[in-house]
């Protein structure tokens, strides 16, 4: 017991001391350099970048910065990548509205709330994985449910800021494509100061980001359209802006929510907390993959549960790793996670003296930003290749993304229906596996006498199962079995090889007992080779092995050919086994 108390409590403090592994490094004056500069790169991005997808949550744009400066702090802290950018991110924002919607329209005045209660829930998701250490559950989450997801999200993401660029207040329908048609037949009442404002802010967010890529071009847009919006009277011609962003930093303030709505958001912050940390994790491990640190998909779950719940606690929403901060934090030379503890302070200095220079930014402006951003999420060659691989793969794909287009706002639906389908897909291929006949080949292997057309013993023959065996292909099993031995009626023995299976239940031994009993009936002698010692002890313990016999257990497919052999001499033919053919084709 004492023991058991001893290994918890260690795990608990390495959970919350991770970083320990990084401190010390800051006393080399070069990497505090990097970390700092590195920091400061990363909140001439975040700023700007924060207002936006709050925005896009929405919620007001200073909600935004108010998600940028405690939880990026808490997750560079208690994460495990020194390099992860933590804070508002497109698709987790997006999401966030979908989640807060309905709440929304019954209850307006709590909408802040609510988003804090829902950062609270996705953080305790979160927190409570990692401490659990179950962050295996996030590889339910398939990489194509992810891709066929994050393109529908960059899609209803762009289509969703269209009536800002076009400066239009059109009427939402009860799903996301009824809202976008909406807004086509209100295109001829569109603001056209907006319009110009919108599309020349996309058209610098683009041309910045060819010509000189390492520059800030999301700053560096704002900084000029700001500008233009102030001395050309922008608002006063009728242009949408951000208005008068309270100065300040964010106090302490546990949400005040029912408990009744708390549960509405149940799978919703499930549903966030899993997509968001998939997008943490993925930019984590390419990074660590060219740095070489270590990474603990545990620890970053306690990490980037504790920033949701630090970002509950102080008026902010939920929160993710960034997959375009991280990308400019490791381009910085960002060292350890000082770099995003310096982020977090300049985003408060930011909200301690520099708010009032946000006031004429145009709200088009914060749209494009959105836009451009999330263009670089769409992409198709993860589908076409995971067609490639295989077929079922590239559909999960194409299914979740016409799901979530289909329900938007509801995005949950898309990733719950792309997580059944890919573990219905996964049974239906296990209910079927690749069950051979095989034959000696010319190169001296067993292989698959159908598709090599291979001479084939009518006494004697070996089949290969590839596939674990338990209670949804056991039936399978059998009746391939069965089939088999009614194509040859002179067959004697029945090899089977299960070097493949790795699990076998309860169903799948008493269905291999039952296959035992009508071979003998039929007076055909079943022989099991290179099974796993796994298998093996389970027929020990069930009493299999010796209903079969264990002298029918063999290491090798020739050794129970030879076995066969002398104990039935010339009754049966091994040569198709035992010699080498020639292809006839």
């Amino acid at each position: 017991m004492a023991n058991a108390f001893t290994s918890i409590l260690h795990n608990l403090i390495n959970r919350l001391t991770p970083f320990k592994a990084w401190i010390g490094d800051l006393k080399d004056p070069k990497t505090f350099k990097a970390d700092a500069i590195a920091g400061l790169t990363v909140a001439l991005v975040l700023v700007p970048q924060s207002m936006a997808y709050a925005q896009l949550a929405g919620l007001p744009a200073y909600v935004g910065l108010y998600a940028s400066f405690l939880p990026v702090i808490f997750a560079a802290v208690f994460g495990s990548s020194m390099q992860l950018a933590t804070g508002p991110v497109a698709i987790v924002s997006l999401m966030t509205a979908a989640a807060l919607e309905p709440l929304a329209i019954s209850s307006p005045d709590g909408y802040l709330a609510y988003a804090a209660a829902l950062a609270f829930m996705v953080g305790i998701f979160q927190a409570s994985l990692g401490f659990l250490r179950l962050g295996i559950l996030v590889d339910f989450l398939s990489h194509p449910v992810v891709v066929g997801f994050t393109n529908a999200a960059a899609i209803i993401i762009a289509s969703s800021q269209l009536s800002k660029i076009f400066g239009l207040e059109s009427v939402k329908g009860e799903h996301h494509y009824v809202t976008v048609f909406n807004l086509f037949q209100d295109i001829p009442q569109t603001h056209f100061t907006t319009l110009l404002m919108g599309v020349f802010s996309i058209f610098l967010l683009v041309y910045m980001k060819k010509v000189a890529p390492k520059l800030p071009n999301v700053l560096i847009t704002v900084v000029i359209c700001t500008l233009l919006s102030f001395f050309l009277g922008y608002e006063s011609r009728g242009g949408a802006v951000i208005g008068l962003v309270p100065s300040g930093l964010p106090g302490f303030k546990i949400p005040d929510v029912e408990f009744g709505q708390m549960v509405d958001l149940v799978v919703s912050a499930a549903v966030i907390g899993l997509l968001g940390f998939v997008e943490a994790i993925s930019v984590a491990k390419a990074i660590a993959s060219e740095t070489r640190q270590r990474l603990s998909a545990n620890q970053e779950l306690v990490g980037q549960g504790l920033s949701n719940i630090v970002a509950s606690m102080f008026q902010a929403y939920p929160v993710s790793g960034s997959f375009s901060r991280s990308a400019v934090n490791f381009a910085a030379n960002a060292k350890t996670g000082l770099s995003s503890i310096v982020t977090g302070v300049l985003v408060a200095v930011t909200l301690l003296y520099l708010t009032p220079l946000l006031y004429h930014l145009p709200q088009a402006t914060l749209a494009a930003v959105i836009m451009v951003a999330v263009f670089y999420l769409i992409k198709i060659e993860p589908v076409v290749h995971a067609w490639k691989v295989h077929r079922h793969d590239g559909f999960v794909a194409v299914a979740v993304f016409m799901t979530t287009l289909f329900f938007a706002p509801h995005l949950e639906k898309g990733i719950m229906a792309g997580v059944l389908l890919s573990l219905g897909l996964f049974l239906y291929r296990t209910m079927s596996p690749r069950f051979v006949e095989v034959g000696r080949h010319d190169d001296g292997s067993l292989r698959s006498a159908e598709l090599f057309e291979l001479k084939t013993s009518d006494t004697v023959s070996i089949f290969r199962y590839d596939g674990d065996l338990y209670f949804a292909n056991a039936g399978y099993l059998e009746g391939k079995v069965l089939n088999s031995i009614a194509q040859k009626p002179n067959l004697k023995v029945m090899v089977l090889d299960f070097e493949s299976v790795d699990l076998i239940d309860s169903t799948g031994e008493e269905t291999l007992a039952r296959i035992v009993e009508r071979l003998e009936v039929a007076g055909i002698e079943l022989y099991i080779a290179r099974a796993k010692r796994t298998m093996l002890d389970a027929f020990t313990r069930s009493g299999l092995m010796e209903k079969i016999g264990e002298d029918r257990f063999f290491r090798e497919r020739t050794l129970a050919a030879k076995f066969a052999k002398e104990k039935f001499g010339d009754e049966i033919d091994i040569e198709p086994i035992i010699t080498v053919q020639h292809i006839t084709r």
